[in-house]
């Protein structure tokens, strides 16, 4: 929150399939795979408050689903948001990979 205030962090807000808006805050210069952790650390910690599923099998949901953003996918896990044209209170939507 305090890096937010002093502009060194941001929020992308990552839309789920079902409609809902997980809002994440990640370093300015954050990689995708760095917004990928935030997302599963928010959903964890979530998930330990309300008392739901405890265990979600992260690497199936990264071979079934994939992040884009301005239909773009988030291929690349190394590249920087930045770089995707990803800014501060972007959405990120989470789409359900097609069978090739």
């Amino acid at each position: 929150q305090v890096a937010l205030e002093y502009g060194q962090a941001m929020t992308v807000r990552v839309c789920k399939a079902d409609g809902e808006t997980v809002p994440v805050v990640v370093v300015q210069n954050a990689s995708v795979l760095e917004l990928k952790k935030a997302l599963r650390r928010h959903i964890q910690l979530r998930q330990a408050r309300q008392g739901g599923v405890q265990h979600l099998s992260w690497k199936y949901i990264w071979r079934t689903y994939h992040l884009t953003f301005g239909g773009e996918k988030l291929a690349d896990d190394r590249k920087k948001l930045r770089e995707y044209g990803i800014r501060n209170r972007d959405e990120v939507s989470f789409i359900k990979k097609l069978r090739k």
